[in-house]
């Protein structure tokens, strides 16, 4: 089934992508042949996204159960699944518990955990009945907590815990489960929405030598759910060259 050679009959949605990493993914899967729903809130984004790539374009805002619904109903009516890509999520804020913002906590856990809950829920039964693959990209975050961190933190943990229940309960039914866990990823909005301005999502990737990009993590995720279907990359970390861990990042590296 997850062969290269007959990706002509692969499907995905992907969620998130209206930028980053989802975008990057749908390109990436498209120019492999693949069938892809395009999957995120701003519809104009999309719209654009398919006129580019040939993906369909779903707006729905993955949080919201009624969207869930509809979204779902709509790939039925397609022709269905194999697989799914669950990029859309985000952090907001960095500040420590002692001033934590209710908001920021809110959307963070609706975003990661929540909405990867219902869409992976609603489309369960076609994924069980193509035997295919669902796949959440997580971070780093997940794996090691940090200062100002901690709610984005828990999101990606839980999101970490749920994957791997996921792996466990899904194995009898052919089900192939994967977690891309990025470390520093330098989009065009990650930094910006969560820090609020331009100049402080810049300082993030400051003096850092090559960042890893969206596409860099696209082809990764292009890899993992092209491989042969008995290959579970159950967890794959990927960070920069010049990120050895989550508190060790050379800047102004030569």
């Amino acid at each position: 089934m997850n062969n290269k050679e007959n990706s002509s009959t692969r499907s995905a949605v992907v969620t998130g992508a209206s930028s980053g990493i989802g975008q990057a993914t749908v390109r990436a899967l498209r120019d492999q042949g693949w069938t892809v729903f395009a999957v995120a809130r701003r519809a104009d984004r999309l719209e654009e996204l398919a006129q580019l790539t040939g993906a369909i374009a779903l707006p729905a805002d993955v949080s919201v159960q009624n969207d869930v619904d509809e979204l779902t109903k709509a790939v039925e009516a397609a022709g269905g699944v194999d697989t799914l890509v669950n990029c859309a999520g985000g952090a907001r804020g960095t500040e420590y518990w002692a001033d934590a913002v209710d908001e920021n906590w809110e959307f963070m856990w609706q975003a990661n955990v929540m909405g990867t809950m219902r869409l992976t829920r609603a489309l369960l039964p076609q994924l069980r009945q193509t035997r295919g693959t669902v796949l959440n990209v997580t971070s780093t975050a997940a794996l090691a907590s940090y200062e100002g961190g901690s709610g984005y933190n828990a999101a990606k943990a839980a999101e970490r815990a749920m994957t791997q229940a996921l792996r466990l309960e899904e194995v009898e039914n052919g089900l192939r489960v994967i977690e891309i866990l990025p470390g520093l990823v330098q989009t065009e909005e990650f930094s910006l929405r969560r820090l609020g301005s331009r100049s402080a999502a810049d300082s993030v990737y400051a003096g850092v030598e090559n960042p890893l990009t969206a596409e860099d993590v696209a082809e990764v995720i292009r890899y993992a759910v092209s491989a042969p279907a008995h290959v579970n990359l159950d967890e794959i970390v990927i960070r920069p060259q010049a990120q050895a861990a989550n508190h060790k990042l050379i800047r102004n590296a030569k």
